[in-house]
């Protein structure tokens, strides 16, 4: 290819990638569902993002780098003392279990319903255990099951990656070398590379210690020697042994995420940013190297393959994984619904195929189409089904809103308990220990650790937290918090307003809405709450009554819309809203 030609094949990829992920954000559907077939079609219709012409043979271990990197993100959300219970064991079943059963059963259909030779379905077998952050994340955040599920399947998703990704590397080897009989052989291989990929994600962590925790290195120093250490540690395990670097990028992001003592950003924009994009380069890249010609006699034989795995194999894993344990059945149920294919799957399919053909194994040529017909399938069927299925069996959060309040003075704490007479479930955070024993003598829930960590990341995913209401004395403080939290919550973030002559260092000059509009500023709160006046709840049905001021408004689906500076909800007769006057204030 021609320069031009390499340019506008770059180029286009990233617009098609991110131009996907936007479509797919505005239509409420999972990335994947767009992405796919995006791909697909850019491939079919021009040659300029086929990425075996663009990078060559770079493209296969860039493809490795990058999973690398979308794993060691993933590790640093794989905090061990958010599973509890029976959820260790759970996770383990899934893994062991769901390899052995799975890899099983799809070598065993697909020889019949594929004609592959039994070397090309043990190969597709292997690829198929895998599911992935990378597909797995983005559905349970769009379903929003409950709390304990979404953690036994994202440590499902992010654990079972580098098994399959080695598993894979060391079957197309016995392939090739046409010596699968050697099991204990091959026993001591998976040894050595677990081996590898440990002691490099031990040596990659102990790296990061120092960097992170006795050099203090700021947000974005941090982050790069970060990207620098997963990245470079991945390298050196591949380069030793093929695929070890996933289990040590993500053994690396689980060490960092566990050590203690050791301080990260709870906001990583650039690392999360750099995930998404590569996440839609890879399977943009990826999918555009399947052809029409290639799906032309597979197609229902491999839908009746991802049969199979969605109503068989699947459910038989989740049923053994969970038998014996505290999970309800309506838990066990959804675990066993939800098992899509992602970015593993297709760079292990991509990476080994090509050379499985040049080696003239049979129906080699089919294992990359067919992986991409069963990662489009298990997308497209868990991405569309998961959430009615969830709300079917019960295990979706409540839709009502889930505040969060930042400051322990005794109006914010009265405000706590008229949110929560409301019918919200209403969190708190304080910084003083004394008024962290006020809230806690209010029987109103503590929002655990830091304010960042419990407002941000996966805290705010696996909480549920959605929106933030920033209500300390300090104006500064809740200025500067407010642009801190402003972009990584889902949901709003809203900070009482300073008074009109204030002199702060940066509350008077902070952009973003404040609650309650200008006259109605935390000392006007502090006076008539001084002055005897309380919050209580009343149905809305009448309207507010004179002289009184809305201040929130409770929606009959337990949505929470603050009254700002720059906007005031309209009620109806179903609403609750919070409404002050001069000595009292309602929910009215």
């Amino acid at each position: 290819m021609t320069e031009n030609q390499i340019l506008q094949g770059l180029g286009l990829i990233v617009v098609l990638a991110v131009g996907s992920q936007l479509l797919a954000s505005r239509l409420r559907i999972p990335a994947l569902i767009v992405l796919l077939p995006v791909g697909f079609t850019a491939g079919a219709l021009t040659d300029l993002v086929n990425p075996d012409k663009l990078l060559g043979d770079a493209f296969s271990p860039m493809v490795s780098l990058a999973v690398a990197v979308i794993l060691y993100e993933a590790g640093l959300g794989l905090d061990i003392s958010r599973l509890h219970g029976h959820m260790h064991r759970v996770v383990a079943r899934l893994i062991w279990i769901g390899v052995l059963i799975t890899w099983a059963v799809t070598a065993v259909l697909a020889v019949p319903l594929l004609g592959m030779s039994k070397s090309s379905a043990v190969m597709l077998g292997v690829i198929l255990v895998v599911s992935g952050p990378t597909v797995v994340g983005p559905l349970l955040h769009f379903v929003r099951p409950t709390e304990r599920v979404q953690r036994i399947l994202i440590w499902e998703g992010s654990l079972i990656d580098p098994v399959g990704g080695i598993l894979g590397a060391l079957v197309f080897h016995a392939v090739v070398a046409s010596d699968s009989n050697d099991l204990p052989g091959k026993i001591g291989q998976f040894a050595a590379s677990s081996a590898v990929g440990l002691i490099g994600g031990a040596v990659g962590a102990a790296v990061l210690w120092f960097l992170l925790g006795r050099l203090h290195l700021g947000e974005v120093l941090g982050t790069t020697a970060q990207l620098a250490a997963a990245v470079g540690v991945a390298a050196l395990c591949d380069a030793i042994r093929d695929d070890t670097g996933l289990i040590a990028a993500i053994v690396m992001g689980m060490a960092i995420a566990n050590l203690p003592g050791l301080s990260l950003p709870a906001r990583r924009p650039f690392l999360e940013t750099l995930v998404s994009l590569i996440i839609g380069l890879l399977f943009i890249s990826i999918s555009a190297t399947v052809t029409p010609a290639s799906l032309r006699h597979i197609v229902l034989p491999t839908l009746a393959l991802v049969a199979a795995l969605v109503l068989v194999v699947r459910p038989l894993v989740a049923w053994l994984s969970t038998a014996r344990t505290d999970l309800p059945r309506g838990e066990r149920a959804f675990i066993g619904w939800m098992a899509p294919r992602g970015i593993v799957a297709a760079s292990t399919a991509s990476t080994f195929s090509a050379a499985l053909v040049a080696d003239h194994v049979g129906g080699a040529q089919k294992i990359l189409p067919a992986t991409f017909l069963v990662i489009v399938a298990t997308v497209t069927l868990y991405g569309l089904s998961a959430h009615p299925v969830a709300r079917r069996l019960g295990v979706l959060r409540p839709a009502r809103a889930r505040p969060l309040l930042v400051g322990g003075d005794p109006w914010a704490i009265d405000l706590g308990r008229a949110l929560r007479s409301a019918g919200l479930d209403v969190l708190m955070w304080a910084g003083r220990e004394e008024q962290r024993d006020l809230i806690r003598g209010a029987g109103l829930r503590l929002a655990p650790g830091e304010l960042l960590a419990a407002a941000t990341g996966e805290g705010a995913e696996l909480e549920g937290i959605t929106g933030v209401l920033l209500l300390t004395e300090e104006d500064d403080f809740n200025a500067l918090a407010s642009e801190t939290l402003r972009g990584s919550v889902d949901g709003f973030v809203h900070r009482l307003g300073p008074p009109g002559r204030s002199h702060g260092v940066v509350a008077p000059y902070t952009t973003g809405e404040t609650l309650f509009g200008a006259g109605l500023s935390r000392p006007e709160l502090a006076r008539r709450y001084g002055d005897g006046a309380r919050i209580v709840s009343l149905p809305a049905g009448n309207g507010i009554p004179d002289g009184h001021t809305l201040l929130f408004l409770v929606r009959p689906d337990g949505r929470l819309d603050p009254v700002t500076d720059a906007r005031t909800p309209l009620s109806d007769v179903r609403a609750s809203a919070l409404a002050s006057r001069s000595r009292d204030w309602y929910i009215a």
